[in-house]
This record gives structure tokens, sequence and C-alpha cells, in this order.
């Protein structure tokens, strides 16, 4: 699963302090030359199976073109590849290529991690890329995508809806109506509706459905605003509504929609196809318009791609630029976008027949256009820690939806200044 998470060290001499035996660890198991090391690269990802399994299969292409070259990959949790690779970049050390979700850009550029690319890939090739798919700060590019989008949408079971809500009203009489103890027992069989309850993640759509959102243009929050009080309310009313399982996380809610023991689930690209491999009859919506407000959500979208660390030696930087843009080829991006239905990062793929005329990706893209890009400045790794532990507390009943704006605008304001010292 791709989703955001974490929170930043405060600043790169602290952390290289801190990281110092961890860095030497890293460094012995991971990183350590080795004699071969021109023609051995190494990757860091955080992508699910299914993709992963998509990378396997372009990695050996890579290989086969590319005789005697091997490439290694690492597979972490994204809020663990995060801190792996600040660590182990702060120490000299890490992979050549890192993988994973634009807001990690943030830190890792300004921690002077990874390499600024519009110098050292074609700059017509990188017209060719969506803006969204070339994230960047002060003007340098420091990734490229093979895909856009990451952003939650209305996951529906075709059996068990057959007409899917287009506002949160008709939604929840629906997910009453769907949620039933089918055998008798008095236990809930099948639910309405299932997402996260625990990533608030899942909770930014709603706030900006009623019209507030987690920052200014300056990297300031806005999280004690009555936006995020309803946004609260809301997400809490639906916990106690009796649709959604109680204390529902991420594994409880994909397990059950899989099982088809869930009509509706809300989910990113990610989920998709292992839905599909389940056996489910998959439909997408855009996310029910909020009654109250009059406003669609605005989840929060990215770009998920590849960036490359400071520490690439010069004996080895062309292959590595090399195995960057073939990963990213446009090839390979529509590769991606047939296998996950993930969003592909480049304008000419988008083009493609068929994949332009793809229903589910046609969903997507409406629901992209709805969205709202996800800030990849070092402050909103903050702005989630704060969040979380606010939005599981009201979940739990340890704080009103009336008390946890303010303590996370408090919170949030005091971290981003340690975060800037």
């Amino acid at each position: 699963m791709t989703r955001p998470g974490g929170f930043p060290q405060r600043n790169p001499a602290a952390l290289l302090a801190a990281a110092a035996v961890a860095g030497l660890v890293l460094c012995a198991v991971a990183c350590a030359p080795r004699p071969d090391a021109a023609t051995r690269l190494s990757l860091w990802e955080q992508m699910d199976p299914a993709q992963q399994a998509v990378l396997a299969r372009q990695l050996t292409e890579f290989e086969r073109l590319h005789p005697g070259v091997t490439v290694e990959t690492n597979h972490f949790e994204t809020d663990k590849l995060r801190t792996q690779f600040q660590t182990a970049g702060l120490a000299g050390a890490g992979p050549d290529l890192v993988y994973g979700p634009s807001d990690q850009v943030g830190p890792f550029s300004i921690m002077g991690l990874i390499l600024p690319l519009e110098g050292l890939v074609d700059p017509d090739t990188l017209k060719l890329f969506v803006e969204a798919a070339r994230p960047g700060l002060s003007g340098h590019v420091y990734a490229l995508a093979d895909q856009v989008g990451n952003h939650l949408t209305l996951v529906y079971n075709k059996a068990l809806v057959h007409e899917p809500a287009t506002d949160t009203d008709l939604w929840l009489r629906q997910a009453k109506e769907l949620t039933r103890d089918l055998d008798g027992d008095g236990r809930i069989d099948r639910y309405g509706i299932v997402m996260n309850l625990t990533e608030p993640f899942w909770l930014v759509p709603w706030l900006g459905g009623f019209g507030g959102w987690v920052m200014d243009e300056q990297g300031r929050p806005t999280l004690d605003t009555p936006a995020q009080t309803q946004a609260l309310e809301f997400m809490r009313s639906i916990a106690q509504s009796g649709v959604i399982p109680p204390n529902c996380d991420y594994p409880l809610m994909d397990t059950l929609f899989k099982q088809g023991a869930a009509a509706y689930a809300v989910n990113g690209p990610w989920s998709w196809q292992s839905y599909r491999d389940a056996g489910i009859d998959v439909g997408l919506a855009v996310l029910p318009r909020i009654s109250q407000s009059g406003l669609y959500p605005t989840p929060m979208t990215a770009a998920l791609g590849y960036s490359m660390s400071v520490h690439v030696p010069p004996a080895r930087r062309a292959l590595v630029l090399e195995l960057l843009t073939f990963l990213t080829s446009a090839r390979k991006v529509a590769e991606v976008s047939r296998s996950l239905g993930a969003l592909p990062s480049r304008i000419d793929v988008a083009a493609w027949p068929d994949i332009a005329g793809n229903a589910m990706l046609h969903t997507s893209w409406e629901q992209l256009r709805r969205g709202r890009p996800m800030p990849i400045v070092p402050e909103m790794r903050v702005i989630w820690d704060v969040m979380r532990t606010a939005y599981q507390q009201v979940l739990g009943g340890a704080m009103s939806p009336q008390q946890a704006p303010a303590w996370m605008q408090a919170q949030a304001v005091r971290k981003i200044e340690e975060l800037r010292l």
C-alpha cells in the first residue's frame, strides 16, 4: 500500500549524529562496497506486491539488455523507507535509486540526499511528463514518476451495488441497507463501507470537502478551522453508524472487500488490481459529494517515482541514469498503467488508445481532477504526525471534534518550529 506518514528528523546535523551507529549497520548489511560495484545497482522501494511483480519483470529485461549488470532491490514500508534512506544517505551510503511518493522529495532534497535531474535527463524527455510527474522544489526536478494519482476513490462491488451513490446522504442510506447479518447469528457478516480509520490520509478528502485544507501556500498549518471540526464529526458519525467495522484499519478493510464482505471501500489505485485478482467485479466512482456542504471531497494526489542518490559514484552514474530512464520510458509507464490501473505519468502514453479508452482510468482521471496535490515540503511530515494522533483520539473517544483542531494546530506550529531549527 502507498500512503503518507512518518515524521522527519529536525535537521541534517542532528540526524547525522543520531544515525552514526545505525548508518554503520546499514552500510555493513546493505550498502557496503563490492568488487563489482560498477555493475551492481541498488534500488529501494515501498511498492505493494502487484507493483513489485511488474518491477521484477522490468528489471529482468533491463539486466538482459545489459549483460553483466545486476539490480538489487530492497523493500520497505513507506515510513521505514524514508527513515532508512535518510539515515543511510547522511552516512554517505544508501541505494542508487529510491522509489516512493512525491512527498518524500521535500525532506530528501533539503537534506541534500538526491540529485536534481534537469541537468541529467534530456529536456525534451522531461517535457513528455505531466507536471505532477516531475516533483521538485526551488526550480529543480528531483524525481521522475512512472504513475500519477495515488489518490483515494470510491470502490464498489458491482455484485452488491448497482448504482454508486453520488452524495453522502444516499451513500450512507445505501450502506445501512447493505450492512447485514446474513446468517442470523447476531453478528454483521457484510458491511456497507470499509475504509482506514487509523490514517489521516482518509480524513483529508472530507476536510477539503468541507472547504478546509492542511496548510497554506507558505507551508503554515491551517488545521484549526470549522472545516476540520466538520470533517472529524463526519468521520466519527460514520465510525459510530454501524455500517463500518469497529476500529477498521487498512488490513481489515482490504480483507473484507476481497472476501466480498463489504459493498464499498475507499481506497486507491494500488488496490484495484488485487481486488480483481480476488474475483471481485470492481467498479469505480468519484467520492460522493458531501450533502451538508455541497462540495466534493478532495483527496490528496501525488506521483510515485524514482530519485537518484547524491552518493552514486561517477563510475556508475551513467548506468544508473539509464536504469532511471528505462523504468520511466513510455513502454514501461504503459506497462505499469495496464497492469495496475494507475494513471500514466507521461503525456504521450495517456493518449494511447487502449489507455485513453479505459473506463476505470477515465473515472480515476475524474477523481484526480477533483483532488489536490499533496504538498511536498518537509512540513507535511509534521502535519501527518499531528493529524494522525488527533484523528485516532477523536474516533477513540479521547478527544472531541471540537477540541482536536486547536490541538492539531498548536502541535503542528510547535513541531514545525523545531523542524526549522
